[in-house]
This record gives C-alpha cells, structure tokens and sequence, in this order.
C-alpha cells in the first residue's frame, strides 16, 4: 500500500512540474495587454517589456534642456542666490573685483560659478572630480591642471571633505598669484578650529574669519591673502 502512495505521489509531483514550466513558458511568450498602448505597432522582436510597463522609449533630453530645467529650480536659484550674498560681501571690502580671474575648486555642479558670473565676475573656472557642463570642467583638486600664479581669487566650500586637505590648500595657493586671495567657507568653527585650517595656506597670510549663512548653513568664512612665491 505504501509502495503505491508513493509512486502516486511521484506522478503526481511530475505532473505538477509539467505543469509549472508549461505555464511559465506561456508567461514569458505573453506579453501583458497593459504594457502596450492598443495603437502601438507590432513588435514580434519584443515579446516582453524589458524593464517597466512604459512602452514608450525614454526621452534623452539635450544637454542645453536638462540645464534650462534645472537652473529654473527653486533649489538651484535659493543656492545661488546664497552664494551671491557671499561673493557681495567679498566684492564690497575689495577682495573679490569684476576683472578678477576666479577659480571655484570643488565647484559641485557649479552654483558659486554661476554666482560669480552673475554678479559680473567675467572669469570665472570652476572644476570638480565630476564636471558638469558647461560651468563646472573635471579636474582633481589636488592637482590641479592650472599653472602658477594664474588666477586672483580662489574660493572652496569643500576643503573639509578634500582626501587631503594640506594639498587641497597648497594647490588653491599655488594657482593664485601673489597678493591673490584664498577663501574657504567651513563648517562653523571656533577660534582653535579657525586657526588650524589657516595654517593648512603656509605660503599665505591669515586675513580674517567670520561666521556665515551659507545655503542655509551656519559656517565659517576663512579669508587667505597669498605671499609672494617662496
């Protein structure tokens, strides 16, 4: 009796597995009725969508689109507008001028660059690890692909994320000329902190420090004035 139940059952799980292929074949071969617009037309090619039940091929919009879309944003234009407050104040004590060469290093996707052109900065050169066109080029920043003395005003507010950040500084100062002028904009830091990231600009002189708003940030504004080449 045992033997019997036994070779029931083994038909019976042989039959079920006939069954489950056979029905995943048609699954496969089936295309489902949502994922296709009753008017599209036939694709015996594409038996199946690939990835969602949007049959519609996915629009790659031109660059010059994509950058129309999100320089229109409300979070794009508060950031910069934050970072036109910053480079104001700069401007106003004479630090920062309209004939200024500018660089922005570890510009992200170029807010503080647009900021300066808007505010009548004619040069401005923004790079990052990552560019991100047209305002912001690829390049390390800490090594920069820029020779000496090249520009006046250098302005991060990513030092504190640099792997490095010694050469992170020595590489805004190598890019400025003598007389030039680095500025940082750091989490909000006191008088000990403020001091340590200055001594990281050894071949520059310490101008002054103060706290700042900065894309809604509470930070720490850091001013270098560059020597004369050692």
């Amino acid at each position: 009796m045992d033997h019997h139940i036994e070779v029931f059952l083994k038909r019976l799980s042989y039959i079920a597995l006939v069954i489950g292929t056979f029905t995943f074949i048609l699954l496969l071969l089936e295309t489902p009725d949502t994922c296709v617009a009753p008017d599209s037309p036939p694709k015996p090619q594409l038996r199946f969508p690939r990835h969602s039940c949007d049959h519609r091929s996915r629009q790659h919009l031109p660059l010059h689109k994509k950058n129309k879309r999100l320089w229109s944003s409300s979070t794009w234009r508060n950031q910069v507008r934050s970072f036109s407050l910053f480079f104001h104040s700069l401007h106003q004590i004479g630090l920062l001028h309209n004939h200024s060469q500018a660089l922005c290093v570890s510009a992200g996707a170029g807010h503080e660059v647009m900021a300066l052109s808007q505010l009548g900065v004619a040069d401005v050169t923004g790079v990052e690890l990552l560019e991100s066109p047209p305002l912001v080029s690829r390049a390390d920043p800490h090594n920069l692909p820029f020779f000496d003395d090249v520009f006046d005003f250098a302005f991060s507010a990513r030092l504190e994320q640099a792997l490095f950040p010694s050469r992170f500084a020595a590489e805004m100062e190598r890019t400025v000329r003598p007389g030039g002028v680095c500025a940082v904009a750091v989490e909000e830091y006191g008088d000990g902190e403020v001091k340590e990231i200055a001594g990281l600009f050894r071949n520059s002189r310490f101008l002054g420090a103060m706290n700042v708003t900065l894309t809604g940030l509470r930070m720490t504004r850091i001013i270098m004035r560059v020597k004369h080449s050692p």
